[in-house]
């Protein structure tokens, strides 16, 4: 007959378990608790120098990297990225503003839409007087318009409520010297002026009245 457990599955006994056994390892455990609070602590507190010493290293050698400007051409179409060199410039600022509010309608190619929205590569209304570009961006435009010989009747949103001063200038210079364009600058303080101008003016503009401005 087998006994009735194995020697190496034997049950402890309560005796084995003595008060005075559990007391020491109890006092073992109080003994070696503080060292591993100590050490996880340190590994911690580590963990921490490591990652803020990447934070100031990424910083102090960023080469002047602005997170806030979109510039797709340093994006070669097969791998690998291209140093941004050079300032940032009203055009390019005004390139990411183009992007955000009137890809949609004018598309990356500054065509428009056909029978909509005008173009804006060779179009005399944006290389024109910027007395009228300008109007147009901040009051809109709305009514049938004529653009390099076609006709387009669609409505242009105001951005005065969305757009500041710099901004407008901004993509103004940028419209204005992209796909063949070849107008001047305009500058941030020629927006305020026309804005504070035409302040009380709530209605698009018609074109017969654009036409009528910088004669």
């Amino acid at each position: 007959m087998s006994e009735p457990f194995p020697p190496s599955h034997a049950p402890i006994e309560r005796a084995a378990a003595s008060d005075d056994s559990l007391q020491r390892a109890h006092a073992q455990l109080l003994h070696y608790r503080p060292q591993l609070t100590r050490g996880v602590l340190l590994s911690i507190g580590a963990l921490i120098a490591v990652l803020l010493a990447a934070t100031l290293y990424f910083t102090h050698n960023a080469g002047g990297f602005d997170p806030l400007v979109a510039n797709e051409d340093v994006c070669p179409p097969k791998g690998g990225f291209q140093a941004v060199t050079g300032p940032v410039t009203p055009a390019l600022l005004g390139k990411r503003v183009y992007l955000a509010n009137c890809i949609q309608c004018h598309q990356t190619t500054g065509l428009g839409v056909p029978g909509t929205f005008p173009p804006l590569a060779g179009s005399d209304w944006v290389t024109g007087p910027e007395e009228r570009i300008i109007r147009i961006v901040l009051q809109g435009a709305n009514g049938p318009i004529t653009v390099a010989g076609k006709n387009f009747n669609g409505v242009m949103t105001p951005f005065a409520p969305v757009l500041k001063d710099d901004e407008i200038a901004n993509v103004l210079t940028y419209i204005r010297s992209e796909w063949g364009n070849a107008a001047p600058e305009v500058k941030p303080e020629t927006v305020t002026r026309i804005r504070s101008e035409t302040a009380g003016r709530t209605a698009p503009w018609a074109p017969a009245e654009l036409l009528e401005i910088g004669k």
